[in-house]
C-alpha cells in the first residue's frame, strides 16, 4: 500500500502515514507522522503478530471559514506493522507529540542460564 489516499465506505479519505522503523539494542522504535490527530482519536490495537494504528482528524471550521486549499482535511490514517516474537508485547509504549507517534517495542529479555543447585543426598 502506498501513501496515495483512498476513500473508505463513509467517504473519508484514508492515508498510509509516513513511517520510520529503527532497531536498537533494547528494541524497535517506530516514528509515524499523524498530523492533526489528537490522542483521543488514536487507536493502537495489537492482535497476534500485527500492530494496527488508526488515527482520525477532524477539522471544525468556524462560521466564516472556508478552505482555500485542502490536502488532507478530515481523514483517517491507517498502518499495520508486523511484529516478531522478539517483541515484548506487554511492555510496548506509545507517545503522541506534535503530530508524531513514537512507539517503543522493547525486545524480549534474554533468559539467563539457570544453575541447578545440588543437594546432599
Amino acid at each position: 500500500m502506498s501513501n496515495i489516499a483512498k476513500r473508505d465506505e463513509a467517504g473519508v479519505t484514508r492515508y498510509r502515514p509516513a513511517t520510520d522503523i529503527l532497531e536498537r539494542e533494547n528494541g524497535f522504535y517506530v516514528y509515524m507522522d499523524l498530523p492533526g490527530v489528537r490522542r483521543e482519536d488514536l487507536i493502537i490495537d495489537l492482535e497476534e503478530d500485527e500492530l494496527t494504528i488508526t488515527g482520525r482528524t477532524s477539522l471544525n471550521l468556524g462560521e466564516n471559514e472556508h478552505f482555500v486549499e485542502m490536502q488532507f482535511g478530515d481523514c483517517e490514517y491507517v498502518r499495520t506493522i508486523s511484529i516478531t516474537d522478539m517483541v515484548d508485547r506487554e511492555r510496548i509504549k506509545a507517545n503522541l507529540d506534535g503530530g508524531v507517534l513514537e512507539l517503543h517495542l522493547p525486545k524480549v529479555e534474554k533468559e539467563q542460564p539457570k544453575r541447578i543447585s545440588i543437594t546432599a543426598g
